[in-house]
């Protein structure tokens, strides 16, 4: 936990300093299945450029570029290279065959939906674009399903910074006014996610 929050506070000052290459940067890499909080950096990304820190437009941007380019680069690599590449490196990163054949279900299943859908899904976003090259998707489509997932998940993660940027002040107090109820309803909330795969489980297991 130490070392990941080591790795967060480094990444944060590489934002600061650098501001939307940085961004692109780490989200590409993310994109490709490093271990780099991404996501997370770009709502604090955002809610320094809410602040003013950084250009709301020029991080947009980059963020958008990151995220596009990581998801074709991925693409080419499982056209090219196929399923068998994807396993024999990504296990590495944690992209094991049991979350590939998943992912590679939810493609048969739901198409190029699934190429904006995945975007916000962990280990999913890593995959969506190996996958889709894997599967021989045409290109053509999944750049266009891939564009529409880059700028809906983008949008959606900056809004959520500028928010926090805007009233940290306000969520700040709240949080130190109501810390024992939010406290109470992490707790359920990890009970019901626990709950959940449990049940998820047994199920797979009957």
């Amino acid at each position: 936990m130490g070392e990941i929050a080591h790795l967060i506070g480094e990444l944060e000052q590489v934002v600061r300093e650098h501001g939307a290459v940085a961004v692109m940067i780490i989200i590409f890499l993310e994109t490709l299945g490093a271990p780099v909080p991404g996501e997370s950096l770009l709502i604090f990304a955002s809610a320094l450029a809410a602040r003013g820190e950084l250009s709301w437009h020029t991080l947009y941007l980059g963020a958008w570029v990151g995220a596009v380019a990581g998801d074709n680069i991925g693409f080419v690599v499982g056209r090219y290279a196929g399923r068998t590449l994807i396993l024999r490196y990504g296990t590495k990163i944690g992209l094991t065959a049991a979350r590939l054949e998943k992912v590679e279900n939810y493609f048969r299943r739901y198409g190029p939906l699934t190429v904006v859908v995945a975007r916000f899904i962990a280990y999913a976003r890593q995959l969506n674009g190996p996958v889709a090259g894997a599967l021989e998707m045409k290109w053509r489509r999944f750049i266009v399903f891939d564009l529409i997932g880059a700028t809906l998940w983008v949008s959606v993660w900056m809004l959520v910074g500028a928010f926090i940027g805007e009233h940290a002040a306000s969520l700040i107090s709240i949080a130190r006014r109501f810390w024992p109820v939010l406290l109470i309803l992490a707790g359920l909330a990890l009970i019901v996610a626990f709950a959940v795969r449990a049940h998820q489980r047994r199920k797979r297991v009957d």
